[in-house]
Protein backbone atom coordinates (compact mmCIF):
# COMPACT_ATOMS: atom_id res chain seq x y z
CA UNK A 1 0.00 0.00 0.00
CA UNK A 2 3.01 2.50 0.86
CA UNK A 3 4.27 1.30 -1.93
CA UNK A 4 0.97 2.36 -4.31
CA UNK A 5 0.75 5.64 -2.40
CA UNK A 6 4.05 6.78 -3.18
CA UNK A 7 3.80 5.71 -6.86
CA UNK A 8 0.68 8.08 -6.99
CA UNK A 9 2.82 11.14 -5.59
CA UNK A 10 5.07 11.03 -8.63
CA UNK A 11 2.52 10.30 -11.05
CA UNK A 12 0.48 13.74 -9.50
CA UNK A 13 3.57 15.67 -9.22
CA UNK A 14 5.41 14.74 -11.86
CA UNK A 15 4.69 17.70 -14.54
CA UNK A 16 5.81 20.27 -11.67
CA UNK A 17 9.08 18.05 -11.35
CA UNK A 18 9.87 17.86 -15.06
CA UNK A 19 12.39 20.41 -16.66
CA UNK A 20 10.02 22.15 -19.32
CA UNK A 21 11.82 24.35 -22.13
CA UNK A 22 10.89 27.64 -23.63
CA UNK A 23 12.76 28.62 -27.26
CA UNK A 24 12.92 32.18 -27.22
CA UNK A 25 10.74 33.63 -29.98
CA UNK A 26 12.59 36.07 -32.10
CA UNK A 27 9.59 37.07 -33.76
CA UNK A 28 8.25 38.89 -30.61
CA UNK A 29 11.52 39.41 -28.76
CA UNK A 30 13.34 42.30 -28.53
CA UNK A 31 16.86 43.46 -26.65
CA UNK A 32 16.65 47.71 -26.89
CA UNK A 33 19.61 49.33 -25.32
CA UNK A 34 19.75 53.32 -23.95
CA UNK A 35 23.10 55.50 -23.75
CA UNK A 36 23.60 59.30 -23.47
CA UNK A 37 24.66 61.31 -26.60
CA UNK A 38 26.79 64.52 -25.66
CA UNK A 39 25.44 64.54 -22.21
CA UNK A 40 22.17 66.02 -23.29
CA UNK A 41 20.27 62.93 -24.57
CA UNK A 42 19.76 59.35 -25.30
CA UNK A 43 20.39 57.55 -27.89
CA UNK A 44 18.13 53.99 -28.33
CA UNK A 45 18.82 51.22 -30.24
CA UNK A 46 18.33 47.54 -30.38
CA UNK A 47 19.37 44.20 -31.99
CA UNK A 48 16.62 42.98 -33.93
CA UNK A 49 18.45 39.08 -34.03
CA UNK A 50 17.76 37.14 -30.71
CA UNK A 51 18.24 33.09 -29.99
CA UNK A 52 18.07 31.26 -27.05
CA UNK A 53 16.46 29.06 -24.41
CA UNK A 54 15.22 29.13 -21.16
CA UNK A 55 15.09 25.92 -19.40
CA UNK A 56 13.30 25.69 -15.89
CA UNK A 57 10.88 23.65 -13.39
CA UNK A 58 7.52 24.92 -12.36
CA UNK A 59 7.93 24.12 -8.71
CA UNK A 60 11.60 25.83 -8.46
CA UNK A 61 12.46 28.70 -10.49
CA UNK A 62 15.56 28.96 -8.78
CA UNK A 63 16.49 25.95 -10.94
CA UNK A 64 16.02 27.68 -14.25
CA UNK A 65 18.84 28.35 -16.71
CA UNK A 66 18.91 30.91 -19.16
CA UNK A 67 21.25 30.73 -22.46
CA UNK A 68 20.56 33.54 -25.53
CA UNK A 69 22.71 34.54 -28.17
CA UNK A 70 22.43 38.14 -30.23
CA UNK A 71 23.52 38.62 -33.21
CA UNK A 72 25.51 41.85 -33.02
CA UNK A 73 25.47 42.71 -37.02
CA UNK A 74 21.93 43.07 -36.29
CA UNK A 75 22.12 46.21 -34.67
CA UNK A 76 19.44 49.30 -35.26
CA UNK A 77 19.54 53.18 -34.05
CA UNK A 78 17.56 54.29 -37.49
CA UNK A 79 20.32 56.09 -38.78
CA UNK A 80 22.42 54.04 -41.43
CA UNK A 81 25.46 56.48 -40.69
CA UNK A 82 25.77 55.55 -36.72
CA UNK A 83 24.98 51.85 -37.22
CA UNK A 84 27.70 51.65 -39.50
CA UNK A 85 30.35 53.44 -36.82
CA UNK A 86 28.60 50.92 -34.24
CA UNK A 87 29.44 47.95 -35.76
CA UNK A 88 32.95 49.35 -36.88
CA UNK A 89 36.08 48.78 -34.41
CA UNK A 90 35.66 51.78 -32.58
CA UNK A 91 32.44 50.07 -30.80
CA UNK A 92 31.00 46.37 -31.51
CA UNK A 93 34.17 45.32 -33.71
CA UNK A 94 31.06 43.03 -35.64
CA UNK A 95 33.38 41.68 -38.26
CA UNK A 96 35.83 39.91 -35.38
CA UNK A 97 32.72 39.51 -32.23
CA UNK A 98 29.30 39.16 -34.10
CA UNK A 99 27.72 38.12 -31.48
CA UNK A 100 27.44 38.25 -27.99
CA UNK A 101 26.08 35.65 -25.28
CA UNK A 102 23.96 35.87 -21.95
CA UNK A 103 24.65 32.48 -19.51
CA UNK A 104 22.49 32.45 -16.27
CA UNK A 105 24.29 30.97 -13.40
CA UNK A 106 21.43 31.92 -10.69
CA UNK A 107 18.00 32.97 -9.82
CA UNK A 108 17.10 34.54 -6.92
CA UNK A 109 13.22 35.51 -6.26
CA UNK A 110 12.47 38.86 -4.76
CA UNK A 111 8.92 39.58 -5.01
CA UNK A 112 6.03 38.28 -6.57
CA UNK A 113 6.76 37.35 -10.46
CA UNK A 114 10.32 38.97 -9.40
CA UNK A 115 13.69 37.98 -9.55
CA UNK A 116 17.14 38.63 -10.03
CA UNK A 117 19.12 36.84 -12.37
CA UNK A 118 22.97 36.97 -12.43
CA UNK A 119 24.76 35.68 -15.43
CA UNK A 120 27.88 35.80 -17.52
CA UNK A 121 27.67 38.51 -20.57
CA UNK A 122 30.26 38.16 -22.89
CA UNK A 123 30.16 41.35 -25.35
CA UNK A 124 33.05 42.60 -27.39
CA UNK A 125 35.55 39.41 -26.43
CA UNK A 126 35.04 40.53 -22.78
CA UNK A 127 32.90 38.43 -20.17
CA UNK A 128 31.81 39.48 -17.07
CA UNK A 129 28.65 39.25 -14.56
CA UNK A 130 25.85 41.30 -15.34
CA UNK A 131 22.54 40.81 -13.15
CA UNK A 132 19.09 41.27 -14.80
CA UNK A 133 16.36 42.38 -12.62
CA UNK A 134 13.47 40.31 -14.46
CA UNK A 135 9.50 40.80 -14.47
CA UNK A 136 7.69 37.42 -14.67
CA UNK A 137 7.52 35.28 -16.81
CA UNK A 138 3.43 35.97 -17.31
CA UNK A 139 0.85 33.37 -16.80
CA UNK A 140 1.20 30.93 -19.86
CA UNK A 141 -1.20 31.24 -22.71
CA UNK A 142 -2.14 29.38 -25.69
CA UNK A 143 -1.73 30.87 -29.03
CA UNK A 144 -4.25 30.41 -32.11
CA UNK A 145 -1.80 27.40 -33.20
CA UNK A 146 -2.03 25.59 -29.48
CA UNK A 147 1.85 26.67 -28.30
CA UNK A 148 1.65 27.61 -24.74
CA UNK A 149 3.79 31.12 -24.79
CA UNK A 150 4.79 33.30 -21.92
CA UNK A 151 6.90 36.45 -21.48
CA UNK A 152 8.90 38.52 -18.97
CA UNK A 153 10.48 41.65 -19.34
CA UNK A 154 14.23 41.78 -18.21
CA UNK A 155 16.59 45.34 -17.76
CA UNK A 156 20.19 46.07 -16.80
CA UNK A 157 23.05 48.74 -16.51
CA UNK A 158 26.38 48.28 -17.79
CA UNK A 159 29.10 50.22 -18.29
CA UNK A 160 30.33 50.07 -21.75
CA UNK A 161 34.45 50.50 -20.82
CA UNK A 162 34.10 47.12 -19.17
CA UNK A 163 33.92 45.29 -21.97
CA UNK A 164 36.49 47.32 -23.56
CA UNK A 165 34.21 49.16 -25.89
CA UNK A 166 35.76 52.56 -25.01
CA UNK A 167 35.52 55.21 -28.29
CA UNK A 168 34.38 58.69 -27.09
CA UNK A 169 35.37 62.02 -27.59
CA UNK A 170 35.83 64.99 -25.28
CA UNK A 171 33.69 67.89 -25.78
CA UNK A 172 34.72 71.30 -26.15
CA UNK A 173 32.07 72.80 -22.94
CA UNK A 174 33.29 69.71 -21.09
CA UNK A 175 31.76 66.41 -20.91
CA UNK A 176 32.05 63.15 -23.77
CA UNK A 177 30.26 62.28 -26.82
CA UNK A 178 29.18 59.02 -25.67
CA UNK A 179 28.38 58.09 -22.16
CA UNK A 180 29.84 55.07 -20.69
CA UNK A 181 26.63 53.63 -18.70
CA UNK A 182 24.40 51.83 -21.24
CA UNK A 183 20.64 50.82 -20.06
CA UNK A 184 19.21 47.25 -21.42
CA UNK A 185 15.41 46.76 -21.89
CA UNK A 186 15.13 42.97 -22.57
CA UNK A 187 11.38 42.24 -23.69
CA UNK A 188 11.08 38.09 -24.30
CA UNK A 189 8.46 35.79 -25.31
CA UNK A 190 9.33 31.93 -25.10
CA UNK A 191 7.63 29.52 -26.91
CA UNK A 192 7.28 25.93 -24.80
CA UNK A 193 8.90 22.44 -26.62
CA UNK A 194 6.51 19.75 -26.87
Amino acid sequence: MRRLVMMGFLVVSAPALAETVWDIDPAHTSVQFSIRHMMISNVRGEFTKVAGTVRGYQADPSRAKVEATIDTVSLDTREAKRDEHLKSADFFDVAKYPTMTFTSKKIEQVGERRYKVTGDLTLHGVTREVVLDVDGPSAPMTDPRGNLRAGAEATAKINRQDFGIKWSKALDGGGVMVGDEVAITIDVEGVKKP
